[in-house]
């Protein structure tokens, strides 16, 4: 539906669906701190909005968060070779709750004013 085809739509399903898979992701580490031989896993993105602002001045249908899952080999924190730190792992838990929980209330926001704009008097 072209309603919800915006880029503000696009930009804040796009960074829930990467903030989710984070959080999966942290909850793997956490879960796996006592396992021998588990090596910390991290969700990198980085947004292509940035180069198409640049490139066109405006934010094409094809934007997305290029993601990529890189697995922690070369830090061993404990004697049994797992490499997470459990305080790491919540404190990065919290901090992309806290921004899942923003894009929620941004999408919010984006309904409130779409409803205000369909009552009218």
């Amino acid at each position: 539906m072209a309603l919800f085809d915006t880029t503000a739509f696009r930009i804040a399903e796009q960074g829930m669906s990467v903030m989710w898979q984070k959080m999966q992701i942290i909850g793997q580490n956490i879960s796996n701190e006592d396992t021998p031989e588990y090596n910390c896993k991290y969700l990198t993105f980085h947004g292509v909005l940035k180069d198409k602002l640049r490139a066109n001045g405006t934010v094409k249908k094809e934007l997305n968060l290029a993601q990529e899952i890189y697995v922690d080999t070369v830090t061993d924190d404990q004697a049994d070779g797992n490499n997470v730190d459990h305080d790491t792992q919540s404190t990065e838990l919290s901090k992309v709750s806290y921004q899942f929980d923003a894009l929620i209330n941004e999408m919010n926001g984006n309904f409130s004013r779409l409803r205000s704009a369909m009552v009218t008097k």
